[in-house]
């Protein structure tokens, strides 16, 4: 019987996906490049397709579609190394059967995940799956027992999942997302990001209309155009709800911004002053944004209620200042400025305006944000005439070069705060790419064709 939160965690996601119009393929390639030798090893058995006599002709496509995106989803994370099914048991550890923890336990896997597909009627599935715990299996094997109606009884404390629900055949690629969701939250103790999007400007010089602002599963399915133009658009930034995107359009010969709803595509201008009209950012509630204005001379730093049209002058310096970025509690934002000669990374607090220059080392620092979780502010640093990513845990004052590659900008962090997207360049075009927290894990997400920038990883979509 399906469990209420599945079927919630269902219901939801064939709502979200009925709003988009979306093509089934990736516009954008994974290719992990460092870090999976460091990672957790774990195993992802095909999911067993259960045939009834009268439906062996069916297709089996979907345990393969299952399969796939779980391996994908925990190698991408940084902190799992799928291993190879074929080198390891066939059957599943069994608590009552020593020999097979042994056989599961001698392979280094510290989980492993199995499941079963079977058609109940016409493009309806009965999907079921469960995550076992080696480590704890073979640590509590013959000694723990759970006393019940039957009496005493080994204990089933290593199965950490067993779930089963009903779907349909278009839902298993988000449904095997949030399979993964839930396989990183009980590995980790901390909330997966495999069911969120990010935002990008894609560039084809060879078309009449080269940019085009995008959004795509957070792996690069399920792409879709919000806006064509002839102009550059630059900055897109997402809404904490996840239902719109602020960015900034030169369509009209100048810099403006504008919100656009992800659902109706409907927008509206926000800002078009004249000068400069950039890097706009939500706050935490949604309810305002900060944004780069020079309509009063240099560049500073406004924010403006989106209700009211209150526009609220933060910083007041003759030399620039852009970039801003809020802080997890809506009370201080971070930016750049080149107040003290060359750009470097301030904080304002907003209820006194006090302010104070957060980086020290490296000559040129900006584009900073916090991650969701508060704990570490990322920008880009110039070391040694290159541009890298870097992290400053805010407790320590400690910063860590994260990236090896020498024209990085544009971090944004996943809303677990694990992984950060951030451009680069690889064989003189702009990519994405990907590095883990940590800074181990490093993927490259170059597009299929044209160029790739100003990425923005949207907030947790789903619950």
């Amino acid at each position: 019987m399906k469990s209420k939160s599945v079927t919630s965690l269902l219901k939801t996601v064939i709502f979200a996906s009925s709003m988009w119009t979306f093509h089934t393929y990736a516009a954008l390639d994974i290719v992990i490049t460092e870090g999976l030798n460091q990672a957790r090893p774990i195993v992802i058995m095909p999911f067993q397709v259960i045939k009834t006599h009268e439906k062996k002709h069916e297709k089996t496509q979907n345990n393969l579609t299952l399969e796939k995106v779980i391996t994908s989803d925990l190698k991408r994370s940084g902190l799992f190394n799928p291993l190879r099914t074929s080198q390891y048991p066939k059957a599943l550890p069994d608590i009552e059967k020593p020999e097979t923890i042994k056989q599961w336990t001698d392979t280094g896997a510290e989980a492993v995940v199995s499941g079963t597909i079977e058609q109940i009627e016409h493009n309806t599935y009965r999907v079921t799956y469960q995550l076992i715990d080696l480590v704890r299996l073979e640590m509590t094997q013959g000694q723990a027992k759970t006393l019940t109606k039957k009496g005493l009884v080994l204990s089933q404390d290593h199965v950490l999942v067993h779930s089963a629900i009903e779907l349909k055949a278009d839902k298993f690629r988000p449904y095997a997302h949030h399979i993964s969701n839930t396989i990183y939250h009980k590995l980790t103790g901390q909330r997966g990001a495999f069911l969120t999007r990010i935002a990008y400007v894609s560039v084809k010089f060879s078309e009449d209309y080269p940019y085009r602002l995008m959004i795509a599963d957070y792996d690069g399915f399920n792409e879709q155009v919000l806006l064509r133009s002839k102009e550059p658009l630059m900055s897109p930034a997402w809404s904490p709800d996840g239902k719109k995107i602020a960015y900034v359009s030169f369509e009209n010969a100048r810099a403006e911004i504008y919100i656009q709803d992800l659902y109706t595509q409907e927008r509206s201008s926000i800002s078009s002053f004249p000068g400069i009209n950039g890097a706009p950012v939500f706050s935490p509630d949604g309810q305002s944004l900060a944004l780069s204005l020079s309509k009063d001379g240099n560049p500073e730093i406004y924010t403006l209620h989106l209700q009211t049209k209150k526009l609220q002058r933060i910083t007041h310096h003759y030399a620039i200042d852009t970039e801003p970025s809020w802080s997890h509690d809506g009370q201080s934002l971070v930016f750049t400025s080149e107040r003290g000669g060359k750009p470097q990374i301030y904080q304002v607090y907003l209820p006194t305006k006090r302010k104070k220059r957060l980086t020290f080392t490296g000559d040129i620092n900006l584009g900073a944000s916090f991650t969701p979780d508060g704990h570490h502010l990322l920008y880009v640093t110039h070391v040694n005439g290159k541009y890298h990513i870097a992290k400053m845990d805010l407790a320590t004052q400690f910063v860590q070069i994260l990236t090896t590659t020498r024209l990085d900008e544009s971090p944004s962090p996943s809303p677990n705060s694990g992984m950060v997207i951030y451009g680069t360049t690889h064989l003189g075009k702009q990519v994405l790419a990907a590095v883990s927290i940590d800074g181990r894990f490093k993927a490259r997400l170059p597009a299929s064709s044209g160029e790739v920038k100003s990425p923005s990883w949207s907030p947790f979509l789903f619950l």
